[in-house]
Formats: structure tokens, sequence, C-alpha cells
């Protein structure tokens, strides 16, 4: 069984006398991508600061690689790299320069190690650069390498592919798949941008309002897609699938109900034993942004 990484128990978190978050629990294991999603307000930049030793939780318990947070604060940032609020340079010097200024500054680790990570973001060709004149896709390697430089366990990222263009995020999300694959290495990642959150996530946890509503396999939050009948014996058909599925909607001549693929074969001979002629079928996949929008419906921002 894999390493657990990250370990978040019943942390609940306090401002000014008001609760912002509401004892939330959240496990990564090593490898492990996991998307990090919610509404503004809902309470992920105030989670994701907590997990990097930014702020301290008032109540409950987080560990990484098996350290306490409060009670081994160095041994636990020492597992932890991470990107918040994007990457902030030094915009005169070279992405080398800067990647060496900050060894110095942390636990210095070889020049092999600088190399390392150079190449594991794809920016060797470029590293001696002057940072000003990087793109943002650019920019945005090099905070991924200094996050990496020490060889963390867990790598937490928020907003990465904020400003990047089409074939910027695909290379970016390449990069995170290797790292986690290749590396083994374990990536909580918050984004605004769901459908890469799809593409790019072994799971996901959705937080509103300071609560973790749902955590599961992007596999089996989407295991269920939307089938759509049309029949001209609308009332018939729909108390049959009704009874069958437990909900379905009626759309004028037509019937909506969530249904696995593997199920649908198993209904459509029902509706043909029951004499219900169905004049067309199809089915629409579900998205994560779909989910996400149907679980946050009701969020308010106060």
């Amino acid at each position: 069984m894999n390493e657990r990484i990250l370990s978040v128990n019943n942390v609940k978190k306090t401002i000014k006398k008001r609760e912002i978050i509401k004892g939330i629990s959240l496990q990564i294991n090593q490898g492990e991508v996991v998307g990090f999603l919610g509404p503004n307000g809902a309470g992920k930049s105030t989670t994701l600061r907590m997990v990097v030793g930014l702020s301290k939780p008032t109540s409950g318990q987080i560990t990484i690689s098996g350290f306490d947070i409060q009670k081994d604060y160095v041994k636990a940032m020492g597992q932890v790299g991470c990107m918040i609020e994007g990457p902030d340079m030094y915009n005169y010097m070279s992405g080398f320069k800067n990647l060496e200024t900050l060894n110095v500054m942390g636990n210095a680790v070889p020049r092999k190690e600088i190399d390392r990570v150079v190449e594991l973001v794809g920016l060797e060709n470029r590293i001696h650069d002057k940072v000003r004149v990087y793109s943002m896709g650019m920019k945005q390697r090099l905070g991924l390498a200094a996050a990496l430089l020490h060889r963390p366990k867990l790598l937490v990222l928020d907003e990465p592919t904020n400003g990047l263009d089409p074939q910027g995020i695909y290379e970016f999300r390449g990069i995170i798949n290797e790292l986690a694959k290749g590396e083994g290495i374990s990536v909580l990642i918050s984004s605004h941008l769901i459908s890469e959150v799809q593409l790019m996530c072994d799971k996901v946890s959705i937080i509103n309002q300071g609560e973790i509503i749902r955590s599961a396999s992007v596999d089996s939050l989407l295991s269920s897609d939307e089938v759509m009948w049309k029949t001209n014996e609308v009332h018939r058909a729909y108390t049959l699938i009704q009874n069958h599925v437990g909900s379905a909607t009626i759309v004028r001549d037509t019937i909506l109900a969530p249904l696995s693929k593997e199920a649908l074969p198993k209904l459509n001979k029902m509706l043909f034993n029951a004499g219900i002629e169905i004049e067309q079928v199809s089915v629409k996949e579900k998205t994560l942004e779909e989910l996400f929008l149907q679980l946050t419906e009701n969020q308010k921002i106060v």
C-alpha cells in the first residue's frame, strides 16, 4: 500500500470569531494528484495556507509524512514544496541564478540537484536567460523547479495554470503527470480550470462554505452519465425509469435520468418489454464542471 503523505484530520480554522474551516478531513497517498475545488470564499486558500505552514489550525491535526505540522514543524515542512499565489522571482537575474539564490537560503543541495529539477520542468535550454524575458509559462516552470529543489514528498500548487495559454497548460499537465507517476511525488492542486483538474487529477475534494462536501476519485464521481429517452409515452416511461433509477426528469417529450452506460441496456429492455416505443436514446457524459456547479449552486459569499 502506498505511503500516506498528507493527512488533514478534523481541521477547523476560526478568524475573528468566525469559523472559516469547519472540521475538514483530507488524505493524499504517495504519487496521487488530488484536485482541490471550491467557489470563491469557500475556504480553499485558507486550507492550503494551513497545509504549507503559513497559518495555524484552530483545532485538528495536519501531518505530512507522519510529521505533525504543529509539533514537528521543521521536519513536516521539509517534506513540502509549494507554489502559492504564483512564483516570485528576481527578474534581473537568470533562472539559474534565482535557483542558486533560493538554494543558498535553504538547506543547500549540490549543483546536480539544480540541474535535475531544471530538466524535470523542461527549462534546460533557457535556464541561463534573464527571468524578465521569460513567458508566463516559463516563469511557472521556474517556480515549479524552485518548489522541487529539495525533493519534497508533497507538492502544493495554488492556481498554477493562471495566465497560461492552451499549449502551456497542456505542457504543465504533462510535467505534473511525470512528477506523480515517475517521481512518486504527491500533488495537491487548486485550480479554477475544472476541465484541467478532470484531466490531471486522480482524486478530487470539493469544499463549500468551509466543509468538504465530496471527496472521491474522478472516475467514481463521473461514473453515471445522463441518459435521454425520447418517446410518445412519456408518463408510462417516466414511471418505469423513476422506479428503476430513483431520479428522473421530464422535459417535453423527453425523459432525463442519471445512469451508467453498463446499466442502460437492461433498462432499455425493460421499456421494450413494457411495450413502450422509444424514438431516440442518447447518452451525455457528465463532466466534473457540471458536478461542481450542481454541488455548489447554493454557495453564498459572506
